[in-house]
């Protein structure tokens, strides 16, 4: 156990995990149930170990850097085991003004690449796209219509 201990401290150091994610680990390591727990109530404790941080830190990295929209943010934070109070608060770390505007830039860059003239085509393509990052229908469609226009 203390060789599983020192590989799940720095497992924890090195980026931030969700239990779910630590405990497949130690799981991995071959250990209980019981030692499983115990080492996971240590890590919590130290603060090795915090959901609301890797919520927040998950969410603004993947806005940031790969554009996420909210729903895919939220998908994959459920997906991950996390409550609904850790994913608002994660959420918290994107900005309202930040996200419109890193749609619009998202749509006007895709908007360049599509060759198609018919306006209807092209405005579909258009919120097909944001919507598959993850992107709210109404908010995207919105963006869409004031860029193409009507």
């Amino acid at each position: 156990m203390p060789e599983a201990r020192q590989r799940i401290y720095a497992y924890c150091a090195y980026q931030e995990r969700t239990h779910q994610e630590v405990k497949r680990k130690l799981f991995e390591f071959g250990l209980r149930t019981d030692e499983v727990d115990e080492l996971l109530s240590q890590l919590i404790t130290e603060g090795y170990l915090n959901e609301e941080r890797f919520a927040k830190a998950f969410a603004g990295g993947k806005f940031r850097v790969k554009k996420w929209g909210r729903l895919k943010i939220i998908n994959e934070l459920e997906a991950r085991g996390l409550t609904k109070n850790c994913i608002r608060s994660g959420m918290s770390e994107i900005d309202d003004a930040d996200y419109s505007s890193t749609l619009t830039s998202l749509l006007s860059k895709k908007a360049e690449l599509i060759t198609d003239n018919d306006s209807l085509k092209k405005k579909e393509r258009l919120a097909k796209f944001a919507i598959q990052k993850g992107y709210e229908p109404e908010l995207v469609w919105k963006h869409v219509k004031q860029l193409v226009g009507d």
